[in-house]
């Protein structure tokens, strides 16, 4: 700092003003003669003023630095400390105050999960209650929807939401839909991340997709119930493309809200990873992709079992046990569970219970099962009671064996219905047993639709023939028998227990059951 100091020559036209003159030179002034300088007063009073302030200043300065020097680091410390003026924090704490302050109180909040049994590992970097009673507030709402401490440890990120303006508003927007208050429990347990969610920005947008696939406003709930993870879905990506891809190998733009509604998982589905490698191994067994599309109808839930895991091994299964390849096409149309099943036990089981009750042997076993399937999952139960209803029928071992390798149906279908079946067989068609031997598929027919008026036809006219000549033929192909003058042998029909073609034909709410003249031949 420098200090202007004046100095007036005794001239009276000007007064000359030295600038260069050091401060510190006032500590140490030079006598001047008066003669030599004329100064004005107010000029004597402005120097003397300065030269007093800046000794004292001086003299204060060399004093406090001699004795600053004198205290130890930390005593200059507490001094200065001492010396800050309370009134400059008055109004903001400083960065590395209000960082230590969040620390203490994550450390609390961790403190308190700890103590409960929550494992605050993942929850680094997430925004957090600043206190523990809102964190307690948190955890026992979470508990009041049903959620476990072991639940909320495999997703502790749910921790992160706050009760008022994430879940309340969650929960009740579901509610609002029709979902069951007594699935939140679980509906949280496999999709917690819902809580996350914006009810305007992700929910509704895919509540109103759902039903844009002809899903029904009731079935919306029951939809998002089975499957809560489709609420995570971006409606441009999966959801989209899995069901465009069903479309275009032939299922029914009509069926798509009926099978979503079944089986809600397909639009979680990804076509080149799930839907595309299935259709296409089946259609390496001899399934078209029509007839798939069918199957998909009927049965959604085909795609959700794993390639690898259950199909591919199934089928090699089934080549195992005798089934032919040329057959596998008709035995996965038939019954599509199949490939999906824990199968070698079945398989194993249920040809050794087969061939002890009517010794049937390896070769008969794969040709039952090519023409009915379902004989893996019949019970040994039914299996007996349909034995005993043809043992008092009065055929033998061996006539049974061969009967249920021609129509293994005989062994699911409803007992008391073939008992009346057999009592016509017997008291009004008057036949042989080796007739039925022949044709089991009799017990198949309904008795009243197709049996009884078949019969009188041809015994009005006196005909002679065999059942499957009679049976075995739609009432439109018996009409125009019914005109011949003579029985044409070639006519009759070969036996077919399923048709894969039927599976090209659009679908139907018929029933389940693949027989059209079954009307009464219920299964068991």
């Amino acid at each position: 700092m420098k200090v202007t100091s004046y100095a007036g020559l005794a001239k009276p036209s000007f007064l000359l003003v030295h600038h260069e003159l050091p401060a510190f030179a006032f500590h140490r002034p030079q006598l001047v003669s008066i003669s030599s300088l004329c100064v004005s007063s107010n000029c004597k009073k402005r120097c003397g003023l300065v030269m007093k302030l800046y000794s004292s200043v001086a003299g204060r300065t060399r004093s406090s630095t001699t004795s600053h020097r004198s205290l130890s680091k930390e005593d200059r410390y507490s001094r200065e400390q001492k010396e800050v003026n309370p009134a400059s924090f008055y109004t903001h704490p400083s960065l590395l105050q209000m960082k230590n302050e969040r620390i203490a109180n994550r450390a609390r909040v961790y403190e308190f999960l700890r103590g409960i049994g929550i494992v605050p590992d993942e929850l680094d970097g997430l925004e957090l209650p600043v206190t523990v009673d809102v964190m307690r507030e948190r955890v026992d709402f979470l508990h009041k929807l049903g959620l476990t401490i072991e639940d909320i440890n495999n997703y502790p990120l749910v921790l992160g939401c706050s009760v008022k303006k994430n879940m309340v508003p969650v929960l009740d927007y579901l509610g609002k839909l029709g979902v069951r208050k007594s699935t939140f429990t679980e509906f949280l347990r496999r999709y917690p991340q819902v809580l996350h969610a914006s009810v305007v920005v992700d929910l509704q947008p895919v509540v109103k997709y759902l039903q844009g696939m002809d899903i029904k406003p009731n079935d919306i709930p029951r939809v998002l119930e089975r499957y809560p993870e489709v609420l995570g879905f971006k409606l441009e990506g999966t959801m989209s493309t899995s069901v465009a891809y069903l479309v275009g190998i032939g299922v029914a733009r009509r069926e798509i809200g009926g099978l979503l509604t079944k089986y809600p998982e397909i639009l979680g589905m990804r076509v080149g990873r799930v839907i595309k490698p299935f259709v296409e191994y089946l259609g390496s067994l001899g399934i078209p992709s029509l007839a798939v599309a069918r199957l998909i109808e009927k049965w959604p839930h085909i795609l959700g079992f794993g390639l690898d895991d259950k199909v591919k091994p199934n089928v090699k299964l089934l080549l195992e046990y005798n089934v032919r390849h040329t057959s596998l096409a008709s035995v996965i149309a038939q019954y599509p569970e199949i490939i999906g099943i824990d199968l070698e036990s079945k398989l194993l089981s249920q040809r050794s219970f087969l061939s002890s009750i009517i010794q049937l042997t390896r070769e008969d076993f794969g040709r039952v099962i090519e023409k009915m399937p379902q004989i893996v999952s019949l019970s040994d139960k039914a299996i007996v009671r349909h034995v005993d209803f043809l043992k008092e029928c009065g055929f033998s071992m061996e006539q049974m064996k061969n009967m249920v390798v021609g129509c293994p149906q005989l062994l699911a279908l409803n007992v008391d219905i073939m008992k009346l079946s057999f009592d016509y067989f017997k008291s009004t068609m008057d036949r042989p047993l080796d007739d039925l031997v022949t044709f089991p598929a009799y017990f198949t027919y309904g008795l009243e639709s197709t049996v009884k008026p078949r019969h009188k036809m041809i015994a009005r006219k006196g005909i002679k023939c065999s059942l499957a000549w009679l049976l075995n033929c739609s009432d439109e192909k018996f009409e125009e028998r019914m005109k011949y003058d003579s029985i044409d042998m070639e006519d009759i029909e070969e036996d077919s227990s399923f048709d894969l073609n039927s599976l090209m034909n659009p679908s139907t709410e018929d029933s389940d059951s693949e027989y059209e003249d079954d009307s009464d031949g219920e299964y068991a």
